[in-house]
């Protein structure tokens, strides 16, 4: 086993699931940060979501490579647990706030330019 590569992959792997968290649950928020319109917006969303899943797949076909392949001497020192042990905390912590998108309030839709309230 190569740990180095499998290292590799989980790193891309939690870089994935940390680009997923702030496509998906905190977009609204980066348009608001960023100036982005509500057209910037969607497509920030739909970005995020597409270079995440492609990071995702390469880190784990390059974690899986690296279990397949034989190892080196290199590779005595390197550790996985605390990699491992942050990717599964993304985890919970993706569940944790999508449950808790499911059971909150519906939030109010943005105004989209030439609309107005009528009170």
């Amino acid at each position: 086993m190569r740990k180095r590569s499998v290292r590799n992959g989980m790193r891309f792997i939690l870089a994935a699931l940390l680009l997923i968290i702030l496509a998906s649950f905190y977009h609204a928020g980066m348009a608001d940060l960023l100036g982005l319109s509500i057209g910037s917006e969607e497509r920030f969303y739909s970005l995020g979501i597409f270079w995440a899943a492609a990071i995702g797949g390469y880190g784990a076909v390059l974690a899986v490579f690296g279990f397949i392949l034989p190892g080196n001497a290199r590779d005595a020192g390197v550790r996985l647990l605390p990699l491992f042990l942050l990717i599964m905390a993304s985890v919970m912590f993706f569940f944790i706030l999508l449950a808790t998108s499911l059971n909150g309030p519906p939030r109010p839709e943005r105004l989209r330019p030439g609309q107005t309230i009528t009170i």
